[in-house]
């Protein structure tokens, strides 16, 4: 059996603590192409004319009327973020003109990909009193906003909820499960989870699912077995790229470093997130000597992740996923911990990669330069070849 359907998320590591739905043989309809979102149209009312946005959304045409991805971020009265923000994917400019209220302010409309984070019902209402809205370039969010609004429409349009079936295989359901089929009144499912087993009976990643069970059917792999059909609707499905990647973990954690290199930028994240640490804990690192970053491949968040992870403690490890994580990990639980020397070959091909991906307030700082930064802090030497 290569997976299990568990409820509750309490230890996922530990699957003799969570309550066992079945064991099943496959699963099909797990893996998706990514789908863009939804064209929309997109009303900026009341934004400073003296703004960034304002000035790159009143260029004369012959500089082009597209502001590529755009990252709204929702806050209250309080300027505390809300917990959705909307991404605006292939943003062009429709028409924009003054304010009719105010004459320093204009008025955005806009044409874009709406993806939102939050579910339609959640969000905030579409003409709020008490929110307002920052815009940043979704490359560089975490910069100064490229301008502000009073008002925006279209950020939330009523859509009905795709669904994705997941078809589970040759299930061998628990009691439980079997009680909750017949039972024409069900209690609400918790945190379901559809996890991932390697050869050996390692967890290799899990997905949650939503349970709505669709279709019960006799199995196509053994009349004991069932075959589940879910309606799920998530769209955080992996992508079809990573059933290659999961086949490949599923005989055991990578010996060879670089395998991930001919990935894309959504592989290497289905990658890294099939990595671990290892061995983890009060007085396992060591500390000292000299490792080396092959950085031919660097190239992306998740590559240079992934880079950083192979050269300190091999292939299929992790040293941090992200910026927070990497801190984390040098600040002490893995088998290597600072001093230790880093020699980081072909750095300038991460350099140029990263260059315009900036990373807080001064535009200057780029991730890479983050990364060093954080390296240098925990105490790890870096030279840069």
């Amino acid at each position: 059996m290569r997976y299990l359907l568990v409820e509750d998320d309490s230890s996922l590591e530990d699957t003799e603590r969570v309550a066992l739905l079945a064991r099943c043989v496959d699963v099909e309809g797990l893996y998706v192409a990514p789908v863009p979102p939804p064209r929309e149209v997109v009303t900026l009312r009341g934004c400073p004319s003296d703004s960034r946005l304002a000035a790159l959304a009143t260029r004369p045409a012959a500089e082009g009327r597209l502001l590529g991805d755009l990252v709204v971020d929702v806050l209250d009265a309080d300027d505390r973020t809300s917990p959705t923000d909307v991404e605006l994917v292939d943003v062009s400019v429709i028409t924009h003109s003054p304010t009719p209220s105010d004459p320093d302010r204009i008025d955005l409309v806009l044409g874009a990909g709406v993806a939102n984070t939050m579910d339609r019902a959640l969000a905030v209402p579409e003409a709020p009193t008490s929110y307002r809205f920052e815009i940043r370039s979704a490359r560089r969010r975490s910069d100064e906003p490229l301008g502000t609004c009073l008002e925006a429409r279209g950020l939330y349009p009523q859509r009905p909820p795709r669904t994705n079936p997941i078809h589970l295989i040759g299930c061998e359901p628990t009691d439980a499960l079997l009680e909750r089929l017949k039972d024409p009144h069900p209690r609400p499912w918790e945190c379901v989870w559809l996890v991932a087993l390697d050869r050996n009976g390692r967890v290799m990643y899990y997905y949650g699912v939503d349970v709505d069970i669709a279709d019960v059917r006799p199995s196509v792999v053994g009349s004991s077995l069932l075959d589940l059909t879910l309606a799920d609707r998530r769209d955080d499905r992996p992508p079809l790229e990573a059933r290659a990647i999961h086949e490949t973990w599923y005989d055991g954690e990578p010996s060879r470093p670089n395998l991930w290199a001919p990935l894309t930028t959504r592989g290497r994240y289905a990658w890294l997130r099939l990595t671990t640490s290892g061995p983890y804990g009060p007085g396992i690192g060591r500390s000292g000597g000299e490792y080396h970053l092959d950085g031919r491949f660097a190239t992306d968040v998740p590559g240079l992740h992934l880079a950083i992870g192979e050269a300190v403690l091999g292939p299929g490890r992790e040293l941090g996923g992200d910026l927070f994580w990497l801190r984390d990990r040098l600040g002490g639980g893995p088998a290597v911990v600072p001093p230790f020397t880093l020699i980081w070959r072909d750095s300038d091909i991460a350099r140029r990669a990263f260059a315009d991906q900036a990373v807080g307030c001064g535009a200057s700082s780029s991730y890479f330069d983050r990364v060093l930064e954080i390296l240098d802090e925990r105490g790890v030497t870096v030279v840069l070849d």
